[in-house]
């Protein structure tokens, strides 16, 4: 089984995943700013792709590899396909951004101009900025015979000048690179507009005065995409962080993937840069307007503008952690606690490590950390844990891709304080969510645990949807005791109680799961599977769910991103069903349901159904059993899978078709629909709690 009959190829399908994402942006049912930042999304998400996925696959094509991936396809016929695919979605990107956006900004007092276009009331204060500020900082670089062609940082944004010596009469070129943190120049013209010109442009506009005794004839912007796969030696080093700080400086030198200009470059510039970068054949973009829409985030996240945005959806505390005087370890000893993220606030889990740093019975806090926010306050709490003498372990992820940096500093900053700082097991990433608090209470030692789908990550946190759990149950607490001596030291894996783990068994229990609704469907009974995940790829799950779908069991996925199945064929998977919903918040969460004949299975993990997940990451799987957390995610689920607003279904030719509500169904954003209950839910609450503090009950006449 592996050929384009059974499975998608995995490159092809994150673009139809990134289509989505621009769908969204040409969505006119969407407020303008959200339309702007999925277009930016779109953006950052195929650069990335170009710094890795296509890196990689150029690889294997220049090493003249040609084994064919499962669904058929060698790397050169995968290339090709992206390719073409990725020049029809920029030109519909561009379109989008030029016919739609630009105007709608314009109506709404938005400007951006160029060179070309800039007024001439604003030429004047623009030169006093450029001379004072922009002349005194770049620095142009001649190119010719002693000058090479100089380095070019990845996605940095360049200009190259052509000139003539008028004496001489000679064509020369220069390149200005150019800073790209703030991009957009706000141009005061004291009324309501906000009128921006690119920095870009405002260095063209005034170009010649790098260039005195020169006749400036032509200038261009221009950006280069770069590999920015690492190649670290696990095996070899022996400081993994200097080895990955190590690395990181050469990501900037990665191999040219990838090179764009603006449509309106003249041929002999366009040839000058393709004559000297050495790219990849057939991954030149002619980009109508500004390159790299991923700045537009800036424009897209403005102040104020509410309406040009989605309806504001804050966070909402649980009742339950509304009172700071009661201790939040008394709350999770009382039961297990679900938190569903963006809806529900992240601050219970500032707090629980908060509040386990300055609190006198805590002997000892150990957590994962694999992607946090630039100021975590949970970092803060970490360190103020080990200044207060607490035993502080944390496991931090320096591959991380994109996140090696930050990772590295906060892992410089916690030994510095004292914590005892652990960079996981040689060849395989940490990526489980685990935070376990060790306390000395009146009865003994207990553990405190906080499991989750996602990532310690506050600002994430609100815009990415995930679970956690939060237990103090005694089998919970050993297998993540467990679970650290694995990370940290050189123990055993032990027989898990709750949980299960990666590289070790998960592939397999997900097997076992799908075998037992395969045969309970071929005895005559039933088979139901619900999966929720990021990606679909490992080729063995997807073989399973096949022969699970012969036999007879219901299987509904809800896969975001890559999904290498191919549902709805007639009899190979005409019982598997597949969505994908993007919308605001960026769906995350991964959940397991299968029916065992009636005995109901449900679980959190923070793993996908793919090989990386299961063969070379550190992954944790772990079972909900509280019966109420149980109903609410099944709840949850049920309003997911409701979905006909912003879920489309994938079909067997790989394409994903919007699922649109009939003209007497009611209409369901299912991200809206579940923080309008969890609203409810958390007002009913409150009401009775208030109808409680009004109760007075009457004095019995009888008693004295």
């Amino acid at each position: 089984m592996k050929n384009a009959d059974f499975f998608f190829n995995r490159e092809l399908s994150w673009l139809e995943f990134n289509y989505r994402v621009l769908e969204e942006g040409l969505d006119k049912s969407n407020p303008l700013l959200e339309r702007l930042k999925f277009l930016s999304i779109f953006s950052n998400n195929l650069d990335e792709f170009f710094m890795v996925r296509i890196s990689g696959l150029i690889s294997q094509v220049k090493s003249d590899f040609q084994i064919k991936d499962m669904s058929g396809q060698t790397p050169g016929d995968i290339l090709s396909k992206i390719n073409l695919r990725v020049h029809e979605l920029v030109k519909k990107q561009y379109e989008c951004f030029n016919n739609d956006i630009i105007p709608e900004m314009r109506n709404e007092g938005f400007n951006f101009y160029t060179a070309k276009t800039i007024p001439e009331m604003y030429l004047e204060s623009l030169k006093n900025l450029f001379l004072k500020k922009h002349f005194l900082i770049l620095t142009p670089m001649a190119v010719d015979q002693s000058h090479p062609f100089p380095f070019l940082s990845g996605k940095s944004l360049n200009i190259l000048v052509k000139i003539e010596d008028p004496k001489k009469k000679e064509i020369k070129y220069a390149i200005i690179p150019y800073p790209t943190d703030d991009r957009f120049i706000l141009i005061p013209d004291g009324g309501n507009s906000k009128n921006y010109i690119f920095v870009g442009e405002l260095i063209k506009l005034f170009v010649s005065y790098f260039f005195r005794g020169y006749n400036v004839l032509d200038s261009a912007i221009f950006r280069i995409t770069r590999d920015a796969e690492l190649s670290i030696d696990e095996e070899g080093a022996e400081d993994l962080l200097l080895e990955i700080e190590g690395q990181l400086k050469k990501r900037e030198k990665g191999r040219p993937i990838r090179l764009e200009c603006q449509s309106d470059t003249s041929e002999d510039i366009k040839s000058f840069l393709k004559e000297n970068i050495n790219f990849y054949e057939g991954f030149f973009f002619d980009i109508e307007g500004p390159i790299d829409l991923s700045s537009f985030m800036q424009i897209a996240t403005v102040r104020g503008y509410q309406h040009l945005k989605d309806v504001s959806l804050p966070p909402i505390l649980p009742f339950e952690f509304q009172n700071e005087k009661e201790s939040i370890f008394s709350i999770i000893a009382k039961k297990d606690w679900l938190l569903s993220h963006p809806y529900e606030s992240f601050d219970p889990v500032t707090r629980f490590i908060e509040e386990a740093s300055v609190d006198p019975k805590v002997l000892a806090i150990k957590m994962t950390l694999y992607r946090t926010s630039g100021d975590s306050p949970i970092i803060a709490a970490l360190k103020k844990a080990a200044e207060n003498k607490k035993q502080v372990t944390v496991v931090v992820e320096l591959k991380a891709r994109f996140d090696e940096a930050q990772n590295i500093n906060w892992a410089k900053q916690l030994e510095q304080v004292g914590c005892h700082v652990v960079y996981g097991i040689v060849g395989l990433k940490i990526h489980c969510k685990i935070a376990l608090v060790v306390r000395d209470e009146d009865d003994g030692i207990k553990r405190y645990i906080h499991l989750s789908t996602g990532n310690y990550n506050d600002k994430t946190a609100r815009i990415y949807t995930d679970l956690g759990l939060f237990t103090s149950k005694k089998s919970y607490g050993r297998d993540a005791s467990a679970i650290f001596n694995l990370l940290t030291g050189y123990s055993e894996p032990p027989r898990w109680k709750k949980m299960v783990c990666a590289p070790l068994d998960m592939r397999n229990f997900f097997i076992d799961k799908i075998t037992i609704e395969k045969n309970n469907a071929l005895s005559g009974g039933k088979g139901k599977i619900i999966a929720k995940m990021n990606s679909l790829v490992d080729g063995k799950i997807i073989k399973e769910l096949y022969e699970a779908s012969k036999a007879g069991v219901e299987i509904q996925l809800v896969v975001r991103g890559m999904c290498c199945l191919k549902p709805s064929v007639k009899n190979l998977s005409e019982n598997i069903k597949v969505i994908s919903i993007v919308d605001r918040f960026l769906e995350h969460s991964r959940i397991f349901y299968f029916y065992n004949s009636g005995d109901e299975n449900l679980y959190f993990s923070s793993a996908d159904w793919m090989e990386r997940n299961f063969d070379r990451r550190i992954e944790t799987l772990f079972p909900i059993e509280d019966e109420d957390i149980k109903r609410e995610v099944m709840n949850l689920m049920k309003i997911t899978l409701s979905d006909n607003t912003k879920a489309r279904i994938l079909t067997p030719d790989g394409s994903y078709k919007r699922i649109k509500p009939d003209a007497s169904e009611k209409k369901i954003r299912s991200q809206v629909e579940i923080y309008n209950m969890t609203l409810e839910r958390e007002k009913a609450k409150q009401r009775e709690k208030e109808v409680i503090k009004k109760f007075i009950p009457k004095k019995n006449p009888d008693i004295t």
